[in-house]
């Protein structure tokens, strides 16, 4: 078998990366809008590509962590980025305070956190008409291989798709699974101890895909009183064993987006995307497009076990 290894050079990759941009309508949910920014590798010649997706955190939108995505596309995959209504970046857009400070004041409903849930299950349904009506790159889609990622609320979401318990609007946990997703990145796993005293092993147990866990120890939320130890808890109670976790010394909460906020400058911001890029793509070559190499090149280095 022949070693996996990272491109010496994390700034690029063999393909050029083009951007499409839209909107899907749910007219089930009121004609909700889900705008949504797609990454895709071109002058390739590959058959076919999985598709991974990306939710941003609260304020977040389609385009933060373009660091990432833009990497994962140009080595031959298909990127759809999300923006959720109601936890995006138009709370605080136009306001003379800084966004974090609008967000802390923001008081989330059980059922705009569970629409952001109802998104992903809607964006997979609408892919393959999209693909079809958009042939490049919808002719190299293969919607047989879907990974879903993260950050902060998005890692929840993501977490809530790979089969966390979550609770609805009558506070009962119940199950959003959504099967077409494959394996997932959390960046800044999120619990959820604050939404339910229910015990972690009901709540993260039904977690049954490979998952990616990436944190820092100074991944502390910039909105709740979330510690980077408290991120743990998921991967500690996931029971499909493919989990594999990676802590960033000094790493954190916005070393995953490509900003800052209201944090200082890190030093080690260059080296950590660094880290981050070559060890999402590692996995997403493992698992879904069954690279076995990278697949050891990961549990050598990050597996749960």
């Amino acid at each position: 078998m022949e070693l996996w290894t990272p491109d010496h050079n994390l700034e690029s990759g063999p393909y050029r990366v083009l951007l499409e941009r839209g909107e899907f309508i749910d007219f089930a949910r009121d004609g909700r809008e889900v705008p949504f920014k797609i990454y895709y590798p071109t002058e390739h010649h590959l058959e076919k590509m999985p598709v991974v997706l990306w939710s941003h955190g609260f304020g977040g939108s389609r385009d933060g962590a373009s660091f990432i995505s833009r990497y994962i596309a140009a080595h031959g995959y298909t990127v759809v980025h999300l923006t959720h209504k109601g936890t995006d970046s138009s709370l605080w857009e136009g306001k003379k305070e800084h966004p974090w400070d609008v967000l802390r004041k923001t008081k989330v409903t059980r059922e705009t956190t569970l629409n952001r849930m109802y998104d992903v299950p809607f964006v997979l349904d609408q892919l393959e008409e999209w693909a079809s009506d958009n042939p490049d790159p919808g002719a190299f889609m293969d919607l047989s291989r879907i990974g879903m990622s993260g950050h902060s609320f998005g890692a929840m979401t993501t977490q809530v798709m790979a089969g966390m318990l979550f609770p609805d609007a009558h506070h009962q946990l119940r199950s959003l699974r959504e099967e077409r997703i494959k394996a997932g990145i959390l960046y800044s796993p999120t619990p959820i101890m604050h939404l339910t005293d229910a015990p972690h092993a009901q709540v993260y147990g039904g977690i049954n895909i490979p998952l990616f866990h990436m944190t820092g120890t100074e991944d502390h939320s910039p909105l709740e009183h979330h510690k980077y130890e408290d991120r743990l808890v998921i991967q500690e109670h996931a029971q499909h064993p493919e989990q594999y976790l990676k802590i960033l010394e000094g790493g954190d909460h916005m070393v995953y987006t490509g900003s800052r906020g209201k944090l200082a400058h890190n030093p080690k911001r260059e080296e950590y995307e660094g880290i981050i890029k070559a060890a999402s793509l590692a996995f997403w070559d493992a698992h879904l497009k069954d690279d076995e190499a990278a697949k050891a090149w990961l549990k050598a280095r990050w597996s749960k076990d």
